[in-house]
């Protein structure tokens, strides 16, 4: 067969066939676990369908024809009044997209087999909640009416297990209809196999709704892998006081805890679970002990089968254990660095795959502040306190409050911090949840879908505060006696679940980088590589260090403005009319007074200074640029104005003789070897100058790297400058998001931000090859790579594999880059 497969012949490695679903159940069927039969309808099928509109000739009869296999496997049959097979469709992407897309359970009721349900179990109300739950999915996955099944749902509640079957369906399924009727023409089909059809159709369809597009642009998945679809016969947690449905977490995905965490609810299929309709109790819970017991046992061995922690769904029908999923676990960044740690000392992991485990993100999330205590005890004192519901994703959060995912986006937009407040979110929350810095929901478990999409987003989130009254018609939230209104500001703790009134000063938490710092430890004797900070004041340079950097730059122009003597220095050069030696004499000692502390404070880190950029952008206005180099055409030149240059190297030298430290001086926009020289016999002229080089912005001084930098010598080329001129595009649109997103989203251009373009790559190889070695014990090249803004995995990888062993970052890039470092070393 051309576009389906049974569970028992997939290749469970075949992830972008059978998608993340369909290939995780294919492995635990080969790992001779209890898992439901059924089979994958392709990833293929689905882009064909997305491309003509259609289904693909030949298609539905595979699906017809594995659905007799099914029925041979099962010994039961579709639509049969005696013993009636009855099918979940889901979908199932190659890559993880929680709560994006949609689901059908129980299909394949119509009046002859709901009537052969209810006689078989013995219980009308069991089949009446049976056909009032598939007739709310259907209508929504593939008729798209939503929320409109209230009083139907009613009429399924006030079934007696003992009422008569046919007059029950009959009662059950007009209602369903009427409602449906409100607001479509359409109808859910009463033939199984039209609604197997229909069905398809609709999760092939769902890969390109709003919110399916959102969460793959948030989390930059390609929109051209399509999704499979998985048909497996139903189980029945809701079938006995006995059954029920969980969700496992191998390890806690909030912590990292090495213990089982979990829910289970009883008497309830799994979308109750999952869409946080009920809320759940903590594993164990009422689970029958031998399920728990088979429970426990065999996610210690799916981990260290497959290495990872992992997010399994599971139904109890009579006591008997079934897999329904598994899949790789969504983590906080805290509980992301703790498993891979721990993995790899218990030996699950090696290195290199403990480092992959962890992303630049995480570590990134991780340095986020959390409230200051002293805020939180005054906050406790006052009453502010307003409910503690379950901590679903760590993080500390303040923002003014909505009610609605509209009103969350506007707030955003508007440049406010943000906290979404719902009864209970649904995927078409997706935008508001991502425009919010806290999420925080009345009902629901730790696996809900509130809980797992602000996990995926690392969005601080609160679920299950049953205190609070959330009423979004009104605007307002009520708890007790007290009411906030929209717009109100409120704080949560994602971790402890804690959500306050007002907001809070936020401090650093040294726990949680502590984590971080012991695993990328670690790494650094496997890269053999320097990070040096960017910072510009004293205070900057301790939280550079913590962070792991071995070295710092710092830039002569950032300096002075930041003391406002930039500022003075122009207005003074513009007074003069020419270099005089009184500016001379001003620009040396302002350089020695700002740049003195900042050497005390970096001991013994060396220290790379810039010399003024007069064609800077950042400092465009400040230095009045226009009127400047209209003046002193020669100060556009790297080397146009000497006297400048020997005034700032004997700053640099003095600041370095008064502290002790180690210090060179680099100028940007040097290009050729004759201006690496005129450098060189400037500092010939000052007895005991440190050491001078060069900042490498354009695609020619690359290529003349061997002739312009010696060994002992540090130059630093900067990247991302050098390949925005390769690409013809501002150097400082590759620190922004537009318009570059949206010209990356059309496929137009690959991102510049975070790959080395392929030619830029070719420039670099042989001129890395040629330039100079570091030292005797040092066989890389005498350069560093400056990368400004966020540093990328792949970027960084790129340049590690072509020798450079010195990175300069920003302060709060060092953990990452030394993270993507540690990656490519170890091939992570």
């Amino acid at each position: 067969m051309r576009y389906t497969l049974a569970f028992e012949d997939a290749d469970p490695e075949d992830v972008d066939l059978l998608g993340g679903k369909g290939a995780g159940l294919a492995r635990l069927v080969r790992l001779g676990l209890r898992v439901p039969p059924g089979y994958v309808v392709s990833t293929a099928a689905c882009r064909e369908y997305l491309a003509s509109g259609a289904l693909p000739d030949g298609l539905f009869d595979e699906v017809l024809a594995r659905l007799e296999q099914l029925e041979a496997r099962s010994g039961k049959r579709f639509g049969s009044d005696r013993d009636p097979l009855l099918v979940s469709v889901r979908s199932g992407a190659p890559v993880s997209m929680p709560g994006m897309m949609d689901t059908i359970l129980d299909l394949g009721l119509d009046r002859r087999s709901a009537v052969a349900v209810a006689r078989l179990t013995g219980s009308t109300a069991f089949m009446a909640d049976l056909v009032a739950r598939f007739h709310r999915m259907y209508a929504e996955t593939v008729l798209g009416v939503l929320d409109v099944h209230d009083g139907a749902d009613r009429v399924a509640r006030d079934v007696a297990a003992g009422d008569d079957p046919d007059a029950a369906f009959a009662a059950v399924w007009a209602a369903c209809d009427a409602a449906v009727a409100e607001e479509t023409d359409e109808r859910v089909p009463t033939e199984p196999v039209e609604q197997l059809r229909g069905a398809v159709e609709a999760v092939f369809r769902s890969w390109n709704t709003r919110r399916a597009k959102t969460y793959r642009d948030h989390h930059g998945i390609p929109h051209d892998l399509g999704t499979a679809v998985v048909v497996q016969a139903m189980v029945f947690g809701n079938l006995s006081a006995d059954s029920g449905s969980g969700v496992v977490f191998t390890r806690n995905p909030a912590t990292g805890e090495p213990l089982l965490y979990g829910e289970f609810l009883a008497a309830s299929q799994g979308e109750d679970v999952v869409a946080g309709i009920r809320t759940p109790d903590p594993l164990p819970g009422a689970m029958p002990a031998e399920a728990f017991a088979e429970l426990e046992a065999t996610c210690r061995r799916l981990e260290r089968e497959q290495g990872d922690v992992l997010d399994i769904e599971f139904t109890v029908e009579r006591s008997r254990l079934f897999f329904l999923q598994v899949r790789r676990a969504k983590r906080t960044p805290q509980a992301a660095v703790r498993i891979a740690g721990d993995l790899l000392d218990e030996g699950v992991l090696d290195l290199a795959g403990a480092l992959g485990a962890v992303t630049l993100d995480h570590v990134r999330q991780i340095d986020r502040p959390g409230f200051d205590p002293a805020d939180v005890a005054a906050a406790r004192e006052r009453g502010d306190l307003l409910t503690t519901g379950t901590g679903a994703c760590p993080g500390q959060v303040s923002g003014v409050l909505a009610l609605t995912s509209e009103r969350a986006r506007e707030l955003a937009d508007a440049g406010h911090d943000v906290v979404l407040a719902r009864p209970v979110t649904s995927p078409s929350d997706l935008d508001g949840m991502i425009a919010s810095q806290g999420i925080v929901t009345a009902t629901g478990g730790s696996t809900s879908h509130a809980a797992v999409v602000a996990r995926a987003l690392g969005t601080a989130c609160v679920v299950g505060a049953s205190d609070l009254d959330i009423d979004v018609a009104a605007g307002r939230v009520r708890v007790g006696d007290r009411v906030l209104a929209a717009g109100d500001p409120v704080s949560l703790d994602g971790a402890s679940g804690e959500v306050f009134a007002g907001a809070f000063t936020r401090a650093t938490a040294a726990s949680a980088t502590d984590v971080v710092r012991r695993l990328l430890t670690r790494a650094g004797p496997v890269t053999g590589c320097r990070v040096f900070a960017r910072v510009t004041l004293p205070p900057q340079v301790e939280p550079a260090r913590a962070r792991g950097a071995t070295g710092l730059v710092t830039a002569v122009d950032d300096l002075l403005a930041a003391s406002g003597r930039l500022e003075k220095l122009v207005q003074t050069l513009m007074r003069q009319g020419r270099v005089t030696r009184a500016v001379c004499e001003e620009l040396e000692e302002s350089v020695v007074v700002e740049l003195t502390p900042l050497l005390r404070e970096a001991g013994d880190l060396e220290v790379g200074v810039r010399a003024v950029d007069f064609l800077s952008d950042d400092a465009r206005e400040l230095m009045q640029q226009t009127a400047l180099l209209a003046r002193f055409p020669e100060l556009s030149m790297p080397v146009g104005a000497p006297d400048l240059l020997r005034a700032q190297l004997a700053a640099v030298t003095r600041a370095a003789a008064d502290s002790g430290a180690r210090a060179h001086l680099s100028v940007r926009h040097l290009r050729d070897p004759a201006e690496a020289d005129a450098l060189r016999a400037l500092r010939a002229q000052l007895p005991g100058a440190v050491p001078v080089g060069a900042y490498l912005t354009s695609p020619r001084a690359v290529s003349h790297l061997a002739s312009m930098v010696r060994s002992d010598e540090l130059a630093w080329v900067e990247v991302r400058t050098v390949q925005a001129r390769m690409f013809g595009i501002p150097a400082r649109q590759l620190l922004t998001q537009q318009p570059l997103d949206d010209y990356v989203r059309r496929g137009l251009l690959a991102d510049p931000r975070t790959v080395l373009d392929p030619v830029v790559d070719s420039l670099f190889a042989p001129a890395l090859a040629a330039a100079p070695r570091s030292g005797p014990d040092d066989d890389s090249p005498a350069l560093g790579a400056r990368l400004s803004g966020r540093v990328s995995a792949p970027m960084v990888g790129a340049l590690y594999r072509l020798g450079l062993r010195r990175f300069a970052v920003e302060v709060d890039e060092v953990r990452p880059a030394l993270l993507a470092l540690g990656q490519a070393a170890t091939g992570g």
